[in-house]
């Protein structure tokens, strides 16, 4: 949002300093993006030719003298027809910026006759597009002084940035509005007084939406006729260019001034290429218009338009049209101020890709009771700038605008903020900046101004106050002291998601940052695509959904690599899935995917062997580190065969902590899965709800248990058992440990035989169990009793027995 100083102050009464003005828009929340003092125009001086002669060599350039009022006359060679004895223009000396050119001054010769400096024309100087001849000043301009000050180009041009929050400063008027309620200066009135027409618009509007939802909340025009429709003059095209903007013509140039001024956007229609009267609709499939800008469109029934009989005129709140746009043979207009809905204007401009200062502020939200009045103040500027007679204005759709109404306690200042406020200050700055409490007490209602749409609770008012009384009056506070050195800052959640990161890291996988968005394709085949997750406004059409899991983003990635030749990968993420559109639906977790021979011992072919392909237990091993790092009990773990439907059904497990509990699953990608990825290769996943890990009982402490060793020797015995094939190892494995959970330290499997002699669908398992004496050597009879715990366990637990 860009301005000038004497602009600003058509609105500001006020002595205050530029450097103080700055300062104070940063203070108060519109932080000054860039200055721009005109100092680069200060060399220019206004000069007078004293003698013009033909150049001896060349037809067209004269050799001039120049006085710049110093009495030392300058030798000058110039091209410009128009340069004559006695003309008064803009010099500039050797060493000036000339920035229509983009070139530094020096002292040199223009085919053989020495030139020290030049006279400027106006597009030299960035004044407009004029360069047939320099500048041409009245005799009694003032030799010697500065040109810039003389044509009022020394004004400074301001901009700021704007938070997305404040439609109300997209306005001149609203930044002069924010800088009064802080001090700098008195606002002006901004009372418009209505304009007296005589008679019906030639052009009425109607509003048609069928039965949809209305896109324009109230639409105000009249007609002029016989308008002039000229150059606009010449300070009306001075602001508009020093804020980036073309002067087109008086009637665009006014709609361009509103747009910044009050923050108004406006069009003007010429009235005698408009058919019939004008409906406000949404547009038909297939239904085309050339736009202002020279491109023409393909709209679609989600846009909102303003039609005549022949068809579509205008993109409601975007984008005017070329047929009925305002040109020099204008002589009647249409002049239209609406209200439109900010959620189809930025749809439609995204949907079709145009930026429009109309867009910008249409999609944030305008004051809709300045709507009438921004027509009349434009009607006053079109009446004075090129007459004209104005008909009646017509006003449909517009059922006035309720204020909204918040609770204000004004202890929430200190709470929020910190600052201790005295409650009068608080609502005498709050009424400053136009809002309406109602009372003087501790609590009271505060009525929100039509401007500040942005304004819904309490700690919008706290901040309101917080930012026009000083940001800068926030005394520093030093941190609070933790109770101990080592004291817990971090969350549970947060030292988890660390952790996770670091041990899937240290496994040699990398870290990925992928989309939150995934197509519903994706979605759906991870178990999501709900109604609910589907994005209002997608960036993309395949970022529709929010995503369910994180690994088809991951799986997509490892095949961008592939494709780039990068075949053995690991890559990891922590993050947000979404299962539901409340808080609480959403999980934090931790998944990797691995593909080609990416392993943790290392990948790709050597002289000593090939890395096999990645499997089903790499991603099991990850899928555990996770969950050893982030404190889960790992031996108290449960993993189940067979997982969600992306796995593949014989090569993925469920990780359960109890019956009921699911920490995670992991597994080999099912085929078809891959194949509707369109992902090919070795790979294989895992993910790890972090979230449902189980709080630790005991408080965190860096403090290590002490050391306990036993002095007896551990003895190891190994078992045979034939048990159905349905029966995993695992549950065999926790049958063993419950034999004897004191002497018993260790259980693992090291043989798997399946065959005809075991029976049909039997198998048989070997485990090893580790014993450790912790009092006294056990002897044989202490050894047989245990043996047969064991075995009594594992087939009361699993129906096995003991292999004979």
């Amino acid at each position: 949002m860009k301005f000038t100083l004497s602009w600003l102050k058509d609105h500001l009464e006020t002595e205050a300093s530029l450097g103080e003005i700055v300062d104070a828009l940063t203070m108060i929340g519109l932080e000054v993006e860039s200055l721009d003092d005109k100092a680069a125009l200060k060399p220019f001086v206004i000069a007078r030719v004293l003698t013009a002669s033909r150049h001896p060599d060349a037809d067209k350039l004269q050799v001039l003298t120049v006085d710049t009022g110093d009495g030392k006359p300058l030798q000058v060679v110039c091209g410009a027809p128009n340069a004559r004895a006695g003309l008064i223009g803009a010099f500039a000396a050797p060493g000036a910026y000339v920035p229509g050119i983009d070139v530094t001054l020096s002292v040199g010769k223009i085919r053989g006759v020495e030139s020290h400096g030049m006279m400027c024309s106006e597009r030299e100087l960035k004044m407009s597009d004029e360069h047939n001849g320099i500048i041409d000043l009245p005799v009694d301009a003032p030799v010697g002084t500065s040109f810039a000050a003389y044509a009022g180009l020394d004004d400074p041009v301001i901009e700021i940035n704007l938070t997305p929050n404040r439609p109300d400063c997209t306005s001149i008027y609203g930044v002069a509005r924010d800088l009064a309620a802080a001090g700098i200066g008195t606002l002006k009135s901004n009372a418009v007084e209505p304009v007296k027409g005589a008679g019906s618009p030639s052009v009425s509007v109607s509003l048609d939406f069928g039965d949809r939802a209305p896109m324009c909340e109230g639409f105000a025009l009249r007609t002029v006729k016989g308008v002039k429709n000229g150059p606009s003059p010449k300070w009306l095209q001075q602001r508009l260019m020093a804020i980036g903007l073309r002067p087109i013509n008086a009637l665009v140039d006014i709609t361009n001034y509103m747009t910044f001024d009050r923050g108004r956007p406006l069009h003007v229609f010429d009235a005698d290429k408009v058919k019939g009267n004008l409906t406000v609709r949404w547009a038909r499939e297939g239904e085309t218009i050339l736009g202002l800008n020279g491109k023409e469109y393909t709209l679609n029934p989600e846009i909102g338009v303003i039609a005549d009989a022949d068809g579509v005129e205008s993109l409601a709140g975007v984008l005017g049209g070329e047929h009925s746009g305002c040109d020099e043979n204008t002589t009647n207009v249409v002049v239209e101020s609406a209200l439109w809905d900010a959620m189809t204007i930025a749809r439609t401009g995204r949907n079709l890709g145009i930026i429009t200062d109309a867009r910008y502020r249409f999609e944030r939200g305008v004051d809709p009771e300045f709507m009438v009045p921004g027509l009349e103040l434009a009607t006053h500027m079109i009446l004075d700038l090129c007459g004209g007679a104005p008909s009646q204005t017509q006003v449909v759709g517009y059922k006035g605008h309720t204020p909204k109404s918040v609770t204000f306690p004004a202890a929430e200042v200190k709470r929020l903020t910190g600052i201790d406020v005295p409650v009068k200050t608080s609502l005498d700055i709050l009424s400053r900046l136009g809002f309406q409490p109602q009372g003087t007490g501790d609590v009271v209602d505060v009525l929100v101004p039509s401007w500040r749409p942005d304004v819904d609770g309490k700690a919008d008012l706290v901040e309101e106050v917080m930012r026009i009384h000083g940001v800068n009056r926030i005394d520093p506070q030093p941190l609070q002291s933790h109770a101990a050195v080592n004291g817990k800052i971090l969350t549970t959640l947060q030292i988890r998601t660390r952790n996770a990161k670091r041990a899937l890291a240290s496994r040699g996988m990398m870290e990925a940052v992928t989309w939150s968005f995934i197509s519903e394709e994706q979605a759906k085949l991870f178990g999501g695509g709900q109604p609910s997750l589907k994005l209002a406004n997608p960036i993309a059409a395949d970022m529709s959904d929010m995503r369910p899991s994180l690994l088809p983003s991951l799986l997509a990635a490892a095949q961008r690599n592939a494709d780039r030749g990068f075949n053995d990968l690991a890559l990891f993420e922590v993050s947000g899935t979404y299962e539901g559109n409340t808080p609480e639906a959403q999980r934090r977790v931790a998944a990797g995917v691995r593909r080609g021979t990416a392993k943790l011992d290392g990948s790709g072919r050597h002289w000593s062997g090939n890395a096999a392909p990645v499997g089903v237990f790499d991603a099991k091993a990850d899928a555990l580190a996770v969950l050893e790092a982030c404190g889960a009990p790992v031996d108290k773990l449960q993993i189940e065969t067979g997982g969600p439907a992306w796995y593949h059904p014989g090569r993925s497990g469920t990780i359960k902590l109890g019956p009921k509990v699911i920490l995670g699953t992991f597994g080999e990608f099912h085929p078809k899965t891959l194949e509707t990825l369109d992902v090919s290769g070795a790979l294989c996943g895992f993910e790890i709800y972090i979230d449902a890990v189980p709080e630790p009982k005991q408080k965190a402490t860096r403090t290590k248990p002490p050391l306990t060793l036993s002095d007896f020797q551990t003895v190891r015995r190994d078992f045979a058992f034939v048990v159905d094939k349905a029966v995993d190892a695992a549950s065999i494995v926790r049958a063993a440990l419950a034999g004897d959970k004191k002497l018993i330290t260790g259980v693992q499997v090291f043989d798997l035989f399946e065959g005809p002699s075991l029976g049909a669908d039997k198998k048989s398992v070997a485990i090893e169990v580790a014993i450790q004496p912790q009092e006294r050597t056990l002897n044989d009879e202490d050894l047989d009793a245990l043996t047969k715990r064991i075995v009594e366990s594992v087939g009361k637990q699993t129906g096995a027995v003991l292999r004979g």
